[in-house]
């Protein structure tokens, strides 16, 4: 029988880190989403990771607006943004404050609180798909952009936190392109996945949005 998750709050330091030490390792952590309706959870299954000025994928690429603001620190605080005028995404900011370095959550298994995601999530045709994306899983989760700048380490007044959870051996662990990244970060290996986890998303290249007419 497999032992049951680590409930202990990860500290502030975990995510004090190079973001590509820390992206692998949120996998199998437990996100807590505390909501009026009702407390949800999240086994992590896959995520992204953007390495900020560094990186041509990331949104802080280009510096520091009021939108990315949250992404410069400090560490262990949510950032939240609004993609194609219809979907939220969340992002786990990690790194020393200025540096601007964040983890994308892909998607999940909500092991508390799926009655709650069904609600959100009507499309869904099982629960594995209820956070199978990185839309789906705010939408699930009821994510927006309120939660920007939420502090993960400021315990259970927060909105948000991150528990142990089980964390996810190295030889279980794949890696690749990130989804949907062109440019010259396409080919960056930043994607992370529990390897044959049902609830991971489908890898897609980026494609070019064209104008209409």
């Amino acid at each position: 029988m497999s032992a049951r998750p680590d409930r202990t709050p990860l500290p502030r330091s975990f995510f004090d880190r190079p973001v590509l030490t820390v992206a692998p390792d949120l996998l199998g952590r437990t996100l807590v989403r505390r909501t009026p309706d009702g407390p949800m959870e999240l086994r992590i299954t896959e995520v992204e990771a953007y390495e900020g000025e560094a990186d041509p994928g990331s949104h802080a690429y280009r510096g520091r607006t009021a939108r990315n603001a949250s992404m410069f620190g400090p560490p262990g605080h949510a950032y939240v943004y609004f993609i194609y005028g219809m979907w939220f995404s969340l992002n786990l900011v990690c790194g020393p404050p200025g540096h601007a370095s964040g983890v994308l959550l892909r998607a999940g298994e909500v092991t508390v609180g799926a009655e709650l995601a069904r609600k959100r999530r009507v499309s869904a045709r099982n629960d594995r798909e209820l956070a199978k994306g990185p839309a789906r899983l705010a939408t699930a989760l009821a994510v927006d952009r309120s939660l920007d700048g939420a502090d993960l380490c400021s315990g259970t007044d927060s909105p948000l936190s991150l528990l142990t959870g089980t964390p996810v051996a190295p030889d279980l662990r794949s890696h690749g392109p990130r989804t949907g990244v062109g440019g010259a970060g396409a080919a960056h290996p930043y994607r992370y996945w529990i390897t044959h986890d049902l609830t991971v998303s489908p890898y897609r290249a980026h494609a070019p949005r064209r104008r209409s007419t």
